[in-house]
């Protein structure tokens, strides 16, 4: 039997045999894109949140009005050097025909614009100024500048991160760049605007990028998730965009992420997985938090935070957590738009800390927290430092703050002000009108006494009155009212008599408020003590001493005691 060569042919004999030739080579595979380059803007309209400048540019090409230096500002990924390589487009645009002018709208096809998107053109100089900061890198450009473009309608020079250029840099490029030759435009872009001298400033036509809202973004995910044929949960798309804070390319990093991060078997993007992988606290979790605290249970606060913890969530970002919901609280108390997306379980919780909070709780909740968030932030232990910042909210965020305290101290009001206090009963034997206040300095005492001490300090600030009989109660209007004033004012007095109150107003002048009285007082007050006849003379002798309020308050107090 022969052998394979013998079949084949080959040098056994001279019979002609099958030349297979090399095996084919596998097909190589496309290398992969990631989404921020894959989805860069070819066109102004794929250029989202930055409308008023796509139309500035569009109106200045229609009008012929082209300045010969661009300067694009912004944040990163905001798009910056997208918007400068389409502005190239639009000058070199010649359209399918080949007759075509600069343009807004480039068409993408001919060969300007597939040049320049693909980075070759000759005409279009990129130049990246971190990396050519000396100023014979600035000669180099200046040199070639002087010549026409080769193919283009315009020489355009891209100068990416500016800001780094050294001084001599700048100042090699000054005259140039004010009068460059006749075809050649400059765009410059920096993330740092301040660190451009003015004298470059002044010779460029500047453009401020501008952070992409978080709806945009969310929207522009959701149409890159439909083209990638991946599917994700809307709050997933949302965690996305807040995470990306403003920036596009940021925002799709993140995505390209959190799509690899998904189930391989078709697997949406859930939420659950992108706060896992950015490191999130759960929005339920903060609500509960939120819950724990407002209701003074510092232990179960304390555990809480731990479960956080352990789940690899930092401090900082529970803090963060807890400063969001109090935000969103105070615009829900405002009256704000709902958040698009927002959960029905987050809405409702939002809704009920809003009726139960007053502002100025809330404003306090804000300070206390943006302390704590300060102090973890800067801690050798930071886990400890958010445990002490949450307990200083437990036992803070309930009590008055220094102006009521100063007042309950000055009328003798008892401290225990987390207490619950059930409604004023009448005396015995005594008839319910007896019992009802029967002026505004009553209506204070009573709230006082039912714990409504914000509620009095407003009414002792605002409360102008006209007339009161029984539970009719009309105030002057005359001065602005605070908009919630009257509600809560009437809830709280049927919640301590037991009695519908009719509150209304009328636009006319009514007595001075017990503010006004009370500042009357003290300088009645203090204009005697000025006149006594000791104070007198120590004033011949010192004439540039005062007397301190704080020690004109104490001795209206003792005046007070003693009568």
């Amino acid at each position: 039997m022969s052998d394979s060569s013998d079949l084949l042919g080959g040098p056994a004999d001279d019979t002609p045999g099958f030349d297979l030739g090399e095996p084919p080579a596998p097909p190589k595979s496309e290398a992969y894109r990631v989404l921020a380059r894959k989805y860069r803007p070819q066109t102004f309209a794929e250029l989202i949140g930055q409308d008023a400048m796509v139309t500035t540019l569009g109106n200045a090409i229609r009008r012929g009005r082209l300045a010969h230096a661009f300067l694009l500002t912004g944040v990163r990924g905001v798009g910056k050097t997208s918007t400068a390589r389409l502005l190239a487009k639009a000058l070199n645009c010649i359209g399918p025909d080949g007759q075509g002018g600069p343009t807004i709208d480039p068409c993408g096809r001919c060969e300007p614009c597939v040049g320049i998107a693909e980075g070759r053109h000759i005409d279009v100089i990129e130049m990246d100024a971190a990396s050519h900061t000396g100023v014979d890198d600035m000669r180099a450009v200046i040199d070639a500048s002087r010549m026409t473009a080769f193919v283009a309608r315009y020489k355009i020079y891209i100068i990416d991160e500016v800001h780094m250029l050294s001084k001599n840099a700048f100042n090699a490029l000054l005259k140039t760049l004010e009068e460059p030759a006749e075809g050649v435009k400059f765009v410059l872009a920096t993330t740092e605007v301040n660190k451009v001298p003015v004298t470059v400033l002044s010779r460029c036509q500047r453009f401020d990028l501008r952070r992409i809202p978080a709806e945009k973004l969310a929207d522009h995910f959701a149409r890159v998730l439909d083209a990638e044929g991946v599917s994700a949960e809307p709050e997933a798309l949302g965690l996305i965009a807040r995470a990306a804070e403003g920036s596009a390319r940021d925002g799709l990093s993140i995505l390209d992420q959190a799509i690899a991060h998904a189930d391989m078997d078709g697997g949406a993007v859930s939420a659950a997985a992108v706060r896992d992988m950015l490191g999130l606290s759960d929005r339920g979790a903060i609500r509960d938090l939120m819950t724990l605290l407002l209701g003074g249970d510092g232990i179960g606060a304390l555990a809480a935070l731990r479960r956080q913890y352990d789940l690899g969530v930092d401090p900082l970002g529970v803090l963060r957590g807890l400063l969001e919901t109090v935000h969103a609280t105070t615009l829900v108390k405002l009256g704000a738009a709902v958040e698009p997306g927002q959960a029905t379980e987050e809405r409702e919780a939002l809704q009920g800390w809003a009726a139960s909070l007053s502002f100025a709780a809330l404003h306090r909740l804000w300070q206390l927290l943006l302390k704590g968030h300060e102090e973890v932030g800067r801690a050798a232990m930071p886990i400890e430092a958010c445990e002490m910042a949450l307990l200083r909210l437990v036992h803070a965020s309930t009590l008055p703050d220094p102006g009521e305290l100063a007042r309950m101290i000055q009328n003798g009001a008892p401290m225990a002000i987390s207490a619950p206090v059930a409604p004023v009963a009448a005396p015995a034997g005594a008839s319910a009108e007896a019992a009802l206040p029967a002026s505004i300095s009553e209506i204070i005492d009573l709230l006082e006494r039912t714990r409504n001490i914000g509620l009095s300090l407003r009414v002792r600030h605002h409360a102008s009155l006209v007339s009161l009989s029984g539970t009719d109660l009309v105030l002057s209007s005359a001065r602005p009212l605070p908009s919630d004033l009257i509600g809560e004012l009437a809830g709280a007095l049927k919640s301590a008599t037991a009695r519908n109150w009719k509150i209304t107003t009328a636009d006319t002048p009514g007595a001075a408020t017990l503010r006004e009285l009370d500042a009357a007082q003290y300088e009645s007050f203090k204009a005697e003590i000025m006149a006594s006849p000791m104070v007198r003379a120590a004033l011949d002798v010192f004439p540039e001493a005062e007397i301190a309020d704080s020690e004109i308050e104490s001795l209206m107090k003792q005046r007070s005691k003693s009568v």
